[in-house]
């Protein structure tokens, strides 16, 4: 990883947008904070496209693009996307309506084989706000061990879904999209952004395994420092790393790239 302060001025001036996760990258310890906030008006004002990709609910969603200064918002790890349409709010999903009926079904028996199997998990406190995924708490309010983890994981791949773990939760689904998948058909449908390009001039901050698809798939990609703890389990790596983390470090990023687009 290359330390912040190295970003060349380059590669600043020619992206369009950042997409950034919300929980300890935006977020510090779930709290938003002045700092952070500011960074997200200075960019905007700057003229960057600014998009939520997060784990966190649609419900979630619907609120912040109501009231940040974004355009959009990829929630649920890709599965559902939010924009402002007027004084309203649009939702995009890759199903429809009866597919995630089904799909929400399949979704209440794994929650019920996890109940019996794993019987000192709990949901997570957002879970009814969720369209497409369940959710268990591993780390906000409470601590579940890694080898109590490990096998509600086992349970859910067993069930045919498929499973991501951020720093704070275990989420379960039938949706196929990741978080790089979701932002970039985000940015096609709304933004009608060519794949290819938008790979490249987009850039993605983040912070832990759940972030993994996007550092992958966006040629620059931005860690907290808060990401150090979990680099043994990304296959590739943020390119650019900050010094301080959470929201201070998504701040500090804000001010490298506007610090050459000023």
């Amino acid at each position: 990883m290359i330390p912040l302060a190295n970003l060349d001025p380059t590669t600043a001036r020619a992206l369009r947008g950042l997409l950034f996760d919300l929980d300890d990258t935006f977020l510090t310890h779930g709290s938003l904070t002045r700092e952070a906030y500011n960074a997200l008006w200075d960019m905007r004002d700057a003229g960057l496209r600014l998009v939520a990709v997060t784990g966190r609910p649609s419900g979630w969603g619907e609120i912040i693009v109501r009231q940040w200064p974004i355009d959009g918002a990829v929630t649920e790890n890709g599965a559902v996307h939010l924009i402002r349409e007027g004084r309203g709010i649009a939702r995009l999903e890759a199903c429809d309506e009866a597919e995630r009926r089904r799909r929400r079904i399949r979704l209440a028996g794994l929650v019920e084989r996890v109940r019996v199997e794993v019987p000192e998990a709990r949901l997570a406190d957002d879970v009814d706000a969720r369209r497409s995924d369940i959710t268990w708490d591993i780390g906000e309010r409470m601590r579940l061990p890694n080898d109590r983890v490990d096998a509600i994981a086992a349970i859910i791949v067993a069930e045919g879904a498929r499973t991501t773990r951020s720093s704070v939760h275990l989420h379960a689904t039938f949706d196929t999209d990741d978080k790089a998948s979701g932002a970039v058909r985000f940015l096609r449908e709304y933004f009608g952004e060519d794949t290819g390009r938008a790979l490249v001039s987009y850039a993605f901050a983040g912070d832990s395994g759940n972030d993994a698809a996007c550092f992958a798939a966006f040629r620059n990609t931005f860690g907290v420092a808060n990401v150090v703890p979990y680099l043994g389990k990304l296959t590739i790596l943020p390119r650019f790393v900050a010094q301080k983390a959470m929201g201070e470090g998504f701040a500090e990023i804000a001010r490298a790239l506007l610090s050459y687009r000023t």
